[in-house]
């Protein structure tokens, strides 16, 4: 199933911008920026995450810090949904996949 990873969604401190905190770090002491239109090559977490959250359309740019994701957000989108796809990250089994049985490893 994955580690579920736990999100709290901050009150905006700028309009247009939303930042995450979640029960875990992503990146330990450094800081990751991406903007869209970036090339992310990188399959680390902080990766995935920008390339999840980017792929939306909804977000403009993303910075991880440790356990913090900070999103500015498209003109006219919300944050609606961000929040989901970041808890869902490391849940590899979702609605409408099939669990591989230990035979199929063979």
């Amino acid at each position: 199933m994955g580690q579920l990873v736990s999100v709290l969604k901050e009150t905006p401190v700028n309009h247009g911008t939303v930042r995450f905190e979640t029960n875990r770090s992503f990146t330990g002491m450094g800081h990751e920026r991406y903007t869209a239109g970036d090339t992310i090559i990188g399959n680390r977490p902080p990766d995935e995450i920008a390339k999840i959250l980017l792929g939306t359309g909804q977000v403009t740019s993303v910075h991880v810090y440790a356990q913090t994701v900070t999103c500015q957000l498209a003109s006219g989108s919300t944050s609606d949904g961000l929040k989901e796809l970041i808890e869902g990250l490391y849940t590899h089994y979702k609605p409408g996949v099939e669990v591989p049985s230990p035979e199929s490893f063979g």
